[in-house]
């Protein structure tokens, strides 16, 4: 199957990867980094550098594009310049964290044009390419359908769910986020209070006993004990958590449908909290993000260098020309 696939960051290059891989899908990609092109071709792709091109190059009927492009004002762009390189009965799948009224009126606007739009809510990170993606998938059934052999490639088995109509894909990856907001927040708290007791306890080795048998073990948890072995005590991780709009959108749907949503709401604010005073719950939220999802983290020696609030530095993978937003 042939697909399209508009952005090749971190989770747009890896989703190429990992569909080529599978021999069956012919990914054509589109960035405005020549260099991601030329990344896409050393990984089974095909590198082109305009969306007529790449539109152009799809030959199978119906076409699908998938867009993997940051959330907002960049989507809408993309699908405006798609609209008239695309004929009646072609897909549009937007992959990114985009708010689900927005995928509910970019699936009515596109319906205009005779264009099928699905909304395909993501999980998985940086470890999507080895792991697969977690998918939550709206829109049109008959289009769902002609593209699932995509969605059951990029996901791992069982990790695919048809949500229903148009923007429950969204919405569903929403209230997941709400819900990682929750947790990353109380691992947080739990190893802060564990680091201030008397008993000068190992958080390395407490960590990784707490993977086996445990009623909290989860894969976050994998991931702390891998920021714990990098750095024992996160000191050179600044506890400044950055929020990406998720958790903002799941506390407006629980005040809208007048659900209690004490914890998620709190870890929001905590993040708020987080920018200013430095914490220990904090570094670990953010050792955490960067090891899911390749989510920047500010270092604290180059904080305390420039006397200002640090600078970004990215651990273990590359920031993105065109890719969108990393995925929690």
């Amino acid at each position: 199957m042939q697909i399209g696939l508009i952005g090749l960051g971190k989770m747009g290059m890896n989703m190429a990867q990992r569909l080529a891989q599978h021999g069956h899908h012919e990914v054509i990609g589109f960035d405005t980094s020549p260099d991601k092109l030329s990344e896409l071709e050393t990984k089974g792709g095909k590198g082109v550098d305009s969306l007529e091109k790449l539109v152009g190059d799809l030959t199978a009927s119906p076409k699908v594009v998938w867009i993997m492009v940051p959330a907002g004002s960049p989507v809408d762009a993309t699908i405006t310049s798609l609209i008239p390189c695309l004929r009646n009965g072609d897909i549009i799948i937007d992959g990114g964290n985009s708010y689900y009224k927005d995928s509910v009126r970019r699936g009515q606007s596109l319906a205009a044009h005779g264009i099928h739009f699905l909304d395909a809510g993501t999980s998985g990170g940086v470890w999507g390419l080895e792991n697969g993606y977690c998918l939550m998938v709206g829109g049109d059934p008959e289009s769902y359908k002609y593209a699932e052999s995509l969605f059951r490639t990029l996901a791992p088995e069982n990790g695919l769910v048809y949500t229903g109509a148009g923007g429950s894909g969204h919405y569903t990856k929403m209230i997941h986020n709400g819900i990682e907001y929750g947790l990353l927040q109380a691992y947080g708290e739990g190893f802060e209070i564990l680091g201030a007791s008397e008993y000068n306890l190992n958080l390395l080795e407490i960590s990784k006993a707490w993977r086996y048998g445990s009623v909290v073990r989860s894969w976050l948890l994998e991931l702390l004990v891998n920021s714990f072995q990098a750095d024992p005590n996160l000191d050179n991780v600044k506890g400044y958590v950055e929020d990406s709009g998720e958790g903002r959108w799941t506390i407006l749907e629980a005040i809208e449908h007048n659900v209690a949503a004490p914890v998620i709401t709190s870890s929001l604010f905590e993040r708020f909290h987080s920018r200013k005073p430095d914490s220990f719950s904090a570094k670990v939220i953010a050792s955490l993000r960067n090891q899911f999802g390749g989510h920047a983290v500010q270092h604290e020696s180059v904080a305390n260098a420039t006397g200002s609030g640090g600078s970004t530095i990215e651990v273990g993978v590359s920031q993105a020309t065109m890719g969108s937003t990393p995925l929690e």
